[in-house]
């Protein structure tokens, strides 16, 4: 609930520690531990995210999520159930709505809330909570996303996708892409993006083809694995450190967008992060040789 809520595994792990030593702190338990901490953690986070709001208006370049390896739950059947929930796609269009809204958005339509609860956890009237959930929902489902659960063809196109992408192969990229793909990139101004924003089959495929077999020349490796329940990468350095996330958003057969976060600050709970500065000087100077 605190990464959907944040878009941030550190500030969403932050805010769950908290919530829970309140918890251990209270002189009687509370009758409902659910709805106790589901209460505490959306009030801190609504807090966080009043003052992220701040934060990302003076970020560097684009802003993306923090990347999330594994959704932290036991049974994998609810897991998949709320793996929309936490696509890069999905955590953007969150980003539109105020802090109540996405708190009302996230319990009710993520979690199936009902309002009362919804509305314990928020503090505000259950009326006013409707009000806020109309105002979500009309924010949210003009560009929301649709998601297609079966992931099987979607492995399978990704696997393609890092193949050609190995090779330098700019007509298969070309086949995979859809004509008005986007490649995005967040670095944060402390690493060195792998774009800036570029649109079209053409441009994205000769730009990926050209990089990837050079870094790979440099002693780069891309490790396939699920990134916000969408297929995507690692990319590592040669000492296995992480230097970049990699996300596919495929949709109808074909590859709609590839988000890279690059920014160090993002990366540092999946492992050991590279220095991205280094790569790139290798990276250039393997051009040269």
């Amino acid at each position: 609930m605190a990464y959907r809520l944040l878009s941030s595994v550190a500030e969403a792990e932050d805010v769950v520690q908290e919530a829970w030593l309140r918890y251990a702190a209270v002189p009687e338990r509370p009758r409902s531990p659910k709805a106790y901490l589901s209460a505490v953690v959306t009030r801190m986070a609504i807090d966080v995210l009043r003052s992220a709001r701040v934060r990302r208006e003076q970020y560097v370049g684009d802003w993306l999520p923090e990347p999330l390896l594994t959704d932290p739950y036991e049974d994998p059947a609810r897991s998949a159930e709320l793996a929309d929930s936490v696509s890069m796609a999905a955590l953007l269009l969150l980003e539109r709505l105020s802090p109540l809204e996405r708190a009302v958005f996230v319990l009710r339509d993520v979690f199936a809330y009902d309002f009362s609860e919804v509305a314990a956890a928020v503090d505000r009237t259950e009326a006013a909570c409707r009000q806020l959930l109309v105002r979500a929902r009309r924010h949210m489902e003009a560009a929301r996303p649709r998601f297609e659960a079966d992931s099987r063809d979607h492995e399978e196109l990704a696997a393609r996708f890092f193949d050609a992408l190995r090779c330098g192969d700019v007509d298969g990229l070309k086949d995979l892409l859809a004509a008005d793909v986007q490649l995005v990139g967040d670095a944060g101004g402390k690493a060195p993006a792998l774009a800036r924003t570029i649109v079209g089959a053409e441009q994205v495929a000769r730009l990926l083809a050209s990089t990837f077999p050079r870094l790979d020349r440099v002693g780069a490796r891309l490790d396939l694995c699920a990134v916000n329940g969408q297929p995507g990468a690692l990319l590592r350095d040669r000492e296995d450190r992480v230097a970049y996330a990699l996300v596919l958003d495929v949709r109808d057969g074909e590859v709609q967008t590839i988000r890279s976060v690059g920014n160090p600050d993002k990366l540092g709970h999946l492992g050991p992060v590279a220095d991205a500065w280094a790569l790139q000087r290798d990276f250039h100077r393997s051009g040269r040789e």
